[in-house]
């Protein structure tokens, strides 16, 4: 009598990676969906809440009052898709140029979100309705680490997007290599605006979180 013995293949590489495509398609696309969020979220408070105005409060003090809830939620939301479309990051470039210090960038720019969840801006500028319209003459400790975290996330999502320029350039993406190493100086010119106006401050954090978006559905195309 014959008998026969069956085993599975053992998992090919080119199979475990194809496998592997549709996570990290997922995982990117939590990353894409992180801008429109927190931005829809911001916008939508931003337009029906009382004493707010985005010529003078930023989005982080919707974080504030009865309601702040909702945008302390929508940080963290945010910031869990951001880290989330990191490690989808890590899988869609490969092993080449970037492949290690873009995702840990976008991570930190995602744990930024985090963060500033946790510890608020302060009042002022007439938000939460009541407040002086005065600035805060003086940072609180959750105001002064709030500050620093979306610093800190910033600048490392600027250094991410000149990471994936290089990452776009070897591919010989001119385009997107062009619009990763423009995304920082637009970024950057908002803060540095910020003085005269908030309102340039919020579209210079909104533009960096929407160039994100854009560069992570590119990558989910390939």
């Amino acid at each position: 009598m014959t008998h026969t013995i069956s085993t599975s293949a053992p998992a090919t590489p080119t199979t475990a990676a194809a496998a592997a495509r549709p996570t990290g398609r997922m995982l990117l696309a939590c990353g894409a969906a992180a801008g429109p969020l927190f931005l829809g979220v911001g916008l939508i408070q931003g337009l029906t809440r009382e004493g707010f105005d985005f010529t003078r409060n930023a989005i982080s003090q919707l974080s504030l009052g009865d309601l702040g809830w909702i945008q302390v939620t929508a940080f963290f939301a945010a910031g869990t898709l951001v880290i989330a479309g990191a490690v989808g990051l890590r899988r869609a470039l490969g092993e080449g140029p970037g492949h290690r210090a873009a995702p840990w960038l976008v991570g930190v720019f995602g744990a930024s979100f985090l963060v500033s969840g946790v510890f608020v801006a302060d009042p002022g500028a007439g938000f939460p309705a009541g407040t002086p319209d005065s600035a805060t003459p003086t940072l609180s400790v959750h105001g002064a680490v709030h500050m620093a975290a979306g610093m800190v996330g910033y600048l490392a999502l600027c250094a991410a997007f000149l990471v994936l320029a290089r990452h776009f350039a070897v591919r010989r993406q001119r385009g997107w290599a062009i619009a990763c190493r423009l995304t920082p100086a637009v970024v950057l010119a908002g803060f540095a605006g910020s003085a005269a106006s908030v309102l340039s401050f919020t579209a210079g954090a909104a533009f960096g979180l929407a160039a994100l978006t854009a560069v992570t559905v590119r990558l989910t195309r390939r």
